[in-house]
């Protein structure tokens, strides 16, 4: 499956979404699939300050617990608070529905350091 050639990615495996101001960040659909049924999704809160390639939250699948890692360094401005009641959406929609957080980045340069769509799809075809 490609992932949405309008996204950034990052090696693990969360995407971003550039929405000039702000990004949107979520984990791929290749991630959703290794981690089987998500039962339980724990975000930061509004108002935390994100440091790249530093935990964020986790996801919790019935096979194991999984961190989030910030792709970029930002403030938190808003949380996808459906998540809490409906973790089942990163399995069902990770690019729509299941977008986790959006942040005000603290420093753009950061995103040249993610990958494109095309690069991201190759590094999981060889997992």
């Amino acid at each position: 499956m490609a992932s949405p050639k309008e996204l950034m990615y990052s090696e693990e495996h969360e995407w971003v979404k550039d929405e000039g101001e702000k990004l949107r960040i979520g984990i791929t659909a290749f991630a959703q699939d290794e981690l089987g049924d998500i039962v339980f999704v724990e975000l930061p809160e509004v108002g935390d300050q994100l440091e790249v390639n530093e935990p964020f939250g986790s996801v919790e699948s019935v096979k194991t617990v999984s961190e989030l890692y910030a792709p970029v360094s930002g403030k938190v401005v808003e949380i996808n608070e459906e998540l809490e009641d409906s973790p089942e959406f990163v399995n069902e929609s990770p690019y729509e529905k299941a977008w986790m957080v959006v942040v005000e980045p603290s420093d753009k340069a950061e995103l040249d350091d993610l990958m494109s769509a095309e690069a991201y799809d190759e590094m999981t075809d060889e997992d």
